[in-house]
């Protein structure tokens, strides 16, 4: 990765749109070192030189503290004072649990909230999350390979706690940062179409404004998720 010109150009992909060279190179390194904690290129625990991650991806420390600021607000990197950065330990079997039950508080009650309050283009938002998970792949031995249906499993669950017209509920769902903690366990071979049918059944429920079906649909999924999970541990 080189911080030159050339690689600072915005992609076609882009909509046709150029983004500022300096935010091209910001995401293109924070998506780097973000593979690197979720694959365990950097250890859960280790120290997180800045230094050696600017040399590593051939740039300055400058995108490389930014990278690292936001991968801290997502709460896969520490920082302490006088000490830098640390990336943050995997969950524990307890810690799971613990996970599951706060999204098991939350989730239910905002998919229920959903149905009853969305607009149509949140509904149509909601919606397309679906859509993209359905076309890229559950699992794979790097992150690279899942990364984008994981992104899409965050953001439909997110949406949906938006949906919900409640600001403190649609913040206290985003800063579990749960998709991120799970999936940095690894990919469950298999889980892809398992999460997708699930996804389908709280879709319909909030398409047709069923706020029961929804919290029971929403219910079902993160119960079945955490059986997934628990199997992982035990296996």
């Amino acid at each position: 990765m080189s911080d030159t010109p050339s690689d600072q150009l915005g992609s076609p992909d882009d909509g046709g749109v150029p983004q500022p060279p300096r935010q091209v190179l910001a995401d293109s390194v924070y998506e780097a070192i973000k593979a690197m904690v979720m694959d365990h290129e950097i250890q859960p625990g280790a120290r997180v030189g800045i230094e050696a991650l600017a040399r590593t991806l051939d740039v300055s420390p400058t995108p490389v503290r930014e990278a690292l600021a936001r991968l801290e607000s997502e709460g896969l990197v520490t920082k302490r004072s006088l000490a830098g950065y640390r990336a943050t330990e995997l969950l524990t079997p307890q810690g799971l649990e613990e996970l599951f039950e706060m999204r098991l508080l939350l989730e239910p009650r905002a998919a229920a909230l959903a149905a009853a309050n969305a607009d149509e283009a949140q509904l149509d938002r909601i919606e397309g999350f679906v859509e993209e998970m359905r076309e890229r792949p559950g699992s794979g031995e790097r992150y690279v390979l899942y990364s984008e249906f994981a992104a899409a499993d965050q953001r439909f669950h997110e949406a949906i706690a938006e949906a919900a017209d409640r600001p403190l509920l649609a913040e206290a769902v985003s800063r579990l940062h749960s998709h991120l903690h799970i999936f940095r366990l690894s990919s469950l071979p298999g889980a892809g179409p398992l999460t997708l049918a699930e996804h389908d059944r709280i879709l319909r429920a909030v398409l047709r404004r069923n706020s029961e079906r929804a919290a029971e649909a929403m219910t079902e999924h993160l119960r079945l998720s955490l059986e997934r999970q628990r199997d992982r541990h035990q296996s």
